[in-house]
């Protein structure tokens, strides 16, 4: 891997609300941030983008920066999450893809056989020049507020390459891992060393934070996940452990599987909203031998429910929460195109006022 760890010197944001959560210290609040919080559901950001594709607005560092900086003067957010997609190191290494609006991520020629792993190749700083100066740019702005770099872990990057674009049922991926396992491990080996090269480059660019997306590995029973997908999850981790940065772990639909996530070697476990928080504490504790940092988990659609409905389901979150040595506020998924940004600033304030220690 040809990057060194840098100088984790003392940063503006070390005490920041955020990072002091994300290694459990106690800190002035309950953190609060959002999946999603930079896109589709601000009209500013709908303005900005209009005319312009997503890899190409993704790729444009003016337009990296206004829209992550969009949420953070909104709402007051405790961390930024950096605007990309999941699939950019893909595209970046020379995948023919593209994300269709309405659609996702869509490839051509998806991963079938061992000749195809051809096009999936290691990806270097060189790759991505737009990415290193977007996070450069982006710390110099946000100042105390930390920036967290993100990547999509291994399992679901491939679904992508693998089904050639979103599944629901993810057939065709758990045919290939079953099917010839000896491929699978061979693509799932690749993609982790992607998102090791992807990540340190936006954590030596000055990340305060990096969250691994494992967004569709809920399709997995226990037992598939702990085969074909946790030792992969790990390696991504155990490389980014040099750089001494919180590394955040997120899935969907994952409440069988949190205690397995956990071990992979997140130091914060995302929790969406099927579990309760303190439920998660407990499967994360009994499966690593210590609680961990939680990140969640207010169901995305109670943002349409009124706040009657949204403010005694902060109460019972930030309640639930205490059971982990930190606690970092967020949805159990990312913020739906339809949410009123004022609810969501109104979520911010409440969770930062009643949770002020």
């Amino acid at each position: 891997m040809p990057f060194t760890s840098p100088d984790r010197s003392p940063t503006a944001t070390d005490r920041s609300a955020f990072l002091l959560a994300a290694r459990g210290e106690p800190g002035p609040h309950t953190p609060v941030w959002f999946m999603r919080q930079a896109g589709r559901s601000l009209p500013e950001y709908r303005a900005i983008r209009e005319g312009t594709t997503m890899l190409e607005s993704c790729m444009r560092p003016d337009l990296v920066v206004e829209i992550t900086l969009q949420p953070v003067r909104r709402y007051g957010v405790d961390a930024a999450i950096f605007f990309s997609d999941i699939v950019m190191p893909l595209k970046a290494v020379g995948v023919d893809l593209e994300i269709k609006p309405g659609v996702g991520p869509v490839v051509a020629s998806p991963v079938r056989s061992a000749d195809d792993l051809t096009a999936v190749r290691p990806v270097e700083p060189s790759d991505v020049p737009y990415i290193a100066d977007s996070v450069k740019q982006l710390v110099g702005e946000l100042g105390t507020t930390p920036l967290i770099g993100f990547a999509g872990a291994p399992f679901t990057v491939a679904s992508y390459l693998v089904e050639g674009g979103p599944s629901k049922d993810h057939a065709k991926t758990k045919a290939l891992m079953h099917g010839d396992p000896k491929l699978w491990h061979a693509l799932a080996d690749r993609l982790a060393d992607v998102a090791i090269a992807y990540l340190a480059v936006q954590i030596e660019s000055g990340a305060s934070a990096i969250q691994l997306f494992d967004s569709w590995a809920g399709a997995l029973s226990p037992r598939d996940y702990a085969e074909y997908v946790q030792p992969h999850s790990a390696k991504v981790f155990a490389a980014l452990e040099q750089y001494g940065v919180p590394r955040l772990h997120f899935g969907v639909n994952t409440g069988e599987l949190l205690g397995l996530m956990s071990e992979a070697g997140a130091d914060v476990v995302g929790v969406d909203w099927r579990v309760p928080l303190d439920e998660a504490v407990r499967r994360i504790s009994a499966a690593s031998g210590t609680p961990k940092p939680v990140q969640g988990n207010l169901d995305p659609a109670l943002l349409s429910a009124g706040w009657e409905a949204i403010e005694p389901e902060i109460d019972r979150i930030l309640a639930e929460g205490q059971a982990a040595p930190g606690h970092i506020f967020n949805l159990g998924h990312g913020v739906p195109p339809t949410a009123d940004p004022e609810v969501l600033h109104r979520v911010v304030r409440a969770v930062q006022q009643k949770s002020a220690r």
